[in-house]
């Protein structure tokens, strides 16, 4: 890793104590991190199932390793008294405590909301669910899955010709949770700072999922009294279009982008075609516009039809594989992906932290942590003897040797 001096984050000395897993909290703390707070994951001595789904590089799952970028490991057993006690002194020093405990847990754990305040009064307590804290869903386990499909993103994406729902093939709403929660404890903090009081930040995963949905997927059932199955009119083909060589998308909004897609696939005849006139009458005709549209790039390479798509201001681009996204241009000219070299895991590649600050960067700083290797000289921050660690580690209330 770069050991140089660097300008500090815009969250440098704030204290985030972790007990998320997995990945909704796990990355929303990794966005802090990267904006320099100190984030201090707390593990069981088995650690975050996370660690244990993939075994990639020298035992690290890659997945693990995306979320929990710079941040330290502390692994303790909350079940003993002595482990909750390590913990309540965490504690006293923190600003941010983030949990995704089922209901009962953080009473059993000793860190229900009541306990931690009594330690440390202006502390920002998080806590993540699937469903919230209420209501007949309260309680039950929630996977991403489960929240495409309660949520209606599932529905969204069903099949145009079968009608069957499907799912995203990514955890979009664990990922969802993890910015609206990430952004929700910035503003907690900043409230603090302005009041001197801190406050509980509940975000349930099923809240998130429909906030984001909300204002482009769901928009006929905003007036009260006039909704519409949002799903009327959403089955036409999507926004992908075969051409004679690959996959590419094009959209045109306003009227001078349909002019020029117009334009670029030489069917001008369709610009004031009064089914395609306005933005309007291009949305109501919107099966129709896109199976026009689908048929007319079939005719192009699509090298040769991206590039008048371009010179005609419509946005458009090539369909990229995962793969080959390692190689795009404009991923490379921005350097959004970096590569660091670890003593532990080798030659590593992640994305920066996508929000850059010109005055205090956020940054990759140390890769993500094995279990129990900051247990150790965090215990030593908190006026633990070498001699206590040892008896710890004993009575296995801690780990403190990381597993390779």
């Amino acid at each position: 890793m770069n050991t140089e001096q660097k300008a500090a984050g815009p969250l440098d000395g704030v204290r985030v104590l972790d007990l998320t897993t997995m990945i909704a909290g796990p990355v929303a703390t990794m966005m802090l991190a990267d904006q320099g707070a100190d984030v201090i994951k707390v593990e069981t001595p088995g650690g975050d199932l996370m660690r244990r789904l993939a075994k990639g590089r020298n035992g690290m799952n890659p997945a693990f390793l995306s979320a929990n970028r710079n941040k330290r490991s502390l692994a303790v057993d909350l079940k003993a008294a002595e482990g909750r006690a390590i913990v309540h002194r965490l504690i006293a020093t923190a600003d941010v405590l983030a949990h995704n405990f089922r209901t009962g847990a953080p009473e059993r754990l000793g860190v229900a909301e009541a306990e931690v305040r009594a330690i440390r009064p202006d502390i920002v307590y998080v806590s993540i669910s699937g469903f919230g804290e209420s209501g007949p869903y309260a309680g039950q386990r929630a996977y991403d899955p489960v929240i495409q499909a309660v949520s209606g993103l599932a529905d969204i994406q069903r099949d145009r010709y079968t009608g069957r729902p499907r799912m995203v093939r990514t955890i979009i709403a664990d990922f969802t949770t993890a910015l609206t929660n990430a952004q929700a404890i910035t503003a907690a903090l900043f409230a603090r700072q302005r009041t001197g009081a801190g406050q509980h930040v509940r975000i349930s995963m099923l809240d998130a999922m429909i906030s984001y949905l909300w204002p482009e997927a769901m928009p006929s059932l905003t007036f009260v009294g006039e909704e519409r199955d949002p799903s009327d009119g959403d089955m036409g083909p999507d926004l992908i279009f075969a051409t004679q060589d690959r996959y590419i998308t094009a959209g045109a909004m306003s009227d001078e982008e349909w002019a020029g897609m117009c334009r670029a696939l030489k069917r001008e005849d369709l610009i004031e075609d009064p089914r395609f006139k306005t933005a309007h009458a291009r949305t109501v005709n919107a099966v129709a516009r896109r199976e026009i549209m689908s048929a007319e790039l079939e005719k192009w390479k699509a090298d040769e039809i991206l590039a008048r798509l371009l010179a005609n201001d419509v946005p458009s681009g090539p369909v990229r594989s995962r793969f080959e996204l390692l190689q795009d241009p404009q991923v490379r000219a921005s350097q959004i992906l970096e590569e660091h070299e670890s003593p532990k895991f080798g030659r590593v590649r992640q994305p920066r932290p996508a929000a850059r600050f010109d005055r205090t960067p956020a940054r990759i700083r140390t890769l993500a942590p094995l279990l129990g290797e900051h247990t150790a000289s965090i215990l030593g921050e908190l006026g633990y003897a070498a001699a206590d660690v040892e008896r710890l580690e004993r009575d296995r209330v801690v780990r403190t040797q990381p597993a390779n």
